[in-house]
């Protein structure tokens, strides 16, 4: 297979909700992109079986690992891939609010799809954000300790972690909201 040539990050983000938009099609969602108009939600989705609406916004990286292969870090322990989030993603918490973490594997253009209601991503963010300035005033580490950049992490069953932390095994392909 050809080396893949660098793909701007709006490129990424776009094949993310497309591909999204292909699964909530296949298991029979109506699915709309909201093309930007609705603040932090990128499709709406309607179940005719159950008459309900759900939101979903879609975090993308191109940069998820192969199956049972597993980044390593220091303090968080190992996880299937990351998501980079923002500070406001702490305080987002609605019901039929969910977030897809669409990861593709840039060697081989596999798609892995996390779902996930939005108050356990809430959670996860703002402590991750606490333990990791925690960790970094303990070190007395010179890194910015007030930034606005989280992280989400999508952690594997029978690891143990230091905080509360989402795990690919409930999450992948969780299409039943």
């Amino acid at each position: 297979m050809a080396e893949q040539k660098k793909i701007s990050p709006n490129s990424v983000s776009l094949a993310g909700e497309f591909a999204v938009l292909s699964q909530l099609a296949l298991r029979g969602f109506d699915a709309n992109m909201t093309l930007g108009h609705t603040k932090n939600v990128d499709i709406l989705v309607s179940d005719s079986r159950t008459d309900r609406m759900y939101q979903l916004e879609v975090k993308t990286n191109n940069y998820c690992n192969d199956f049972n292969k597993y980044s390593n870090s220091r303090i968080f322990g190992k996880y299937v891939s990351d998501w980079i989030m923002n500070e406001k993603h702490e305080k987002i918490y609605r019901p039929k609010l969910f977030y897809c973490f669409v990861g593709i594997n840039k060697k081989t253009n596999i798609f892995r799809y996390f779902i996930v209601p939005s108050g356990v991503v809430a959670k996860y963010v703002r402590e991750e954000h606490n333990f990791w300035k925690k960790i970094k005033e303990g070190e007395k580490s010179k890194v910015k300790l007030d930034t606005k950049m989280r992280l989400f992490r999508m952690g594997i069953l029978n690891e143990k972690y230091n905080i509360d932390t989402p795990i690919s095994e409930k999450y992948e392909d969780n299409w039943n909201f």
